[in-house]
């Protein structure tokens, strides 16, 4: 359930007459993606500080590097483990999520996604009977939070990769604020998180890409002067085989690429870590349900592009759109 880097982008776009100063950019490499903090009125120096820090928030989601709790979860062969905080919070935030969308999202999915290659190497569907096999590990009532200890049964793992990087970009906005960054942009690659508005006063502006469009142009433009919009999208890493685009967005059930019409989804919403797996959830969930989720949770807003490039949005996501788009 990861997301590759870029699908969205932050368009600065300051008044002529009345610009501020350019802003101070810092970039890095973490959660599998580029990070790039863009910040007015802070030196760089504090940029660079704020970014390592973001880099040891994703080490303790990193299933892959051995020690980090998420791949101590994993090896424990079923024993309770204790974790940080951080990381219960956005067990907490998954389990909520997974709940609300009737297991759609699903963070127990790892075994399942394990069998899959998206980087593009290779476009081959994985063993029809080791996928089966792998869905029956797949079920996110059996993981277990207790106080700071998770635990979870032999043979199931987990993957914060629907969930992660949310959960870091709020992090790592608190310490921007922490160090005096009152206006500014963290772009995660998919998870953009905003810091204030302007110091002229204008909302920043996150366009939002075509997922038709191979060169990234956006389809609309949203604008925000705080909390994070976060997409997931068919066309951010996967493959095309036999005419058939198969896409990191699993259906926790079947073990394979959800297909019901959607191209993307773009959740806002204050929590970051919230709207990073509602994103996913609406993705697997479709269109009808989807949007039925956002619409009765008054903490978080969505836009839906479908393949035929029709675009939906949630009932309040029009105060986010500065001109509506013509097609919903």
């Amino acid at each position: 359930m990861k997301r590759l880097w870029l699908c969205l982008f932050v368009c600065l776009l300051p008044c002529v007459s009345c610009a501020p100063a350019e802003p101070v950019s810092a970039a890095t490499f973490c959660a599998d993606t580029v990070v790039t903090l863009q910040a007015y009125n802070a030196p760089e120096e504090a940029l660079r500080e704020v970014l390592a820090a973001c880099v040891q928030y994703a080490a303790a989601f990193d299933p892959h590097a051995e020690g980090s709790d998420v791949w101590r979860i994993n090896h424990a062969n079923g024993a309770p483990v204790a974790v940080s905080g951080a990381v219960i919070e956005a067990l907490q935030t998954a389990q909520r999520v997974s709940t609300l969308s009737g297991g759609a999202f699903d963070i127990t999915i790892a075994p399942v996604s394990a069998l899959w290659d998206f980087s593009g190497e290779a476009a081959a569907l994985p063993d029809a009977q080791a996928i089966a096999a792998a869905t029956e590990k797949v079920d996110y009532t059996k993981l277990i939070i207790e106080g700071n200890t998770v635990a979870l049964p032999d043979g199931m793992r987990i993957d914060l990769g629907g969930v992660a990087k949310g959960y870091i970009a709020d992090a790592t906005v608190r310490l921007c604020r922490a160090r005096g960054i009152k206006s500014g942009v963290l772009d995660m690659g998919g998870n953009v998180a905003i810091v204030g508005a302007k110091p002229n006063g204008e909302p920043w502006r996150v366009g939002i890409r075509n997922p038709a469009d191979p060169y990234g142009q956006s389809a609309i433009t949203l604008t925000a002067e705080g909390g994070s919009v976060v997409t997931s999208g068919v066309y951010m890493r996967g493959f095309d085989l036999d005419g058939v685009r198969y896409h990191h967005i699993l259906d926790a059930k079947t073990g394979y690429p959800v297909q019901n019409g959607l191209a993307s989804v773009t959740v806002l919403a204050n929590d970051g870590a919230l709207a990073d797996a509602l994103s996913t959830a609406c993705m697997a969930l479709g269109e009808k349900e989807g949007m039925a989720l956002l619409n009765v949770m008054p903490e978080a807003e969505g836009i839906f592009i479908l393949r035929d490039g029709t675009i939906r949005y949630t009932d309040g996501a029009a105060a986010y759109i500065p001109s509506i788009p013509a097609a919903r």
